[in-house]
C-alpha cells in the first residue's frame, strides 16, 4: 500500500465537519464527548505529517472515519472499477462490519497495489 502523509490535508475542523453531515440527516446528535474527542483530536493533529499506510483506520470509529477512509482511497491512481471496490472494502473495514473474507481481499489489493 502506498505509504505517505494521508491526513496532512484533513485538519480537525474537517473531522468535526464530517461527523456533523453523517448526523445531520438522521437528527442524530453532533457533538464532542467529553471523554473521548479531545485525545482523538490530539492524535489526530500529531498524526498528520507522519508517513503511514491507511492502516491507522482500523478502528471502530462508525460513518466519520469510513467517509475520510473513502475519500483518501478516491486519490488513488485506480480504474473506477477498482476504486468502487476498494472504497467499499475500506468502508466495511474502518465501520467495523468487515468479514475475514473482506479484510483478506483488502490486505490482497493493498499488497497487489504496492507490489505488480
Amino acid at each position: 500500500m502506498n505509504t505517505r502523509a494521508w491526513l496532512s490535508e484533513i485538519p480537525w475542523d474537517m473531522v468535526v465537519w464530517q461527523n456533523q453531515q453523517l448526523c445531520k440527516p438522521k437528527n442524530a446528535h453532533h457533538g464532542p464527548t467529553s471523554d473521548g474527542h479531545e485525545p482523538c483530536r490530539a492524535l489526530w493533529e500529531q498524526s498528520q505529517p507522519l508517513q503511514m499506510t491507511l492502516a491507522p483506520f482500523t478502528n471502530y470509529n462508525g460513518n466519520t472515519f469510513s467517509a475520510i477512509a473513502r475519500a483518501l482511497i478516491e486519490t488513488l491512481p485506480l480504474p473506477p472499477a477498482t476504486l468502487a471496490v476498494a472504497r467499499s472494502l475500506a468502508h466495511h473495514i474502518v465501520a467495523g462490519v468487515a468479514s475475514d473474507q473482506e479484510v483478506q481481499a483488502f490486505r490482497k489489493f493493498c499488497e497487489e497495489t504496492t507490489h505488480p
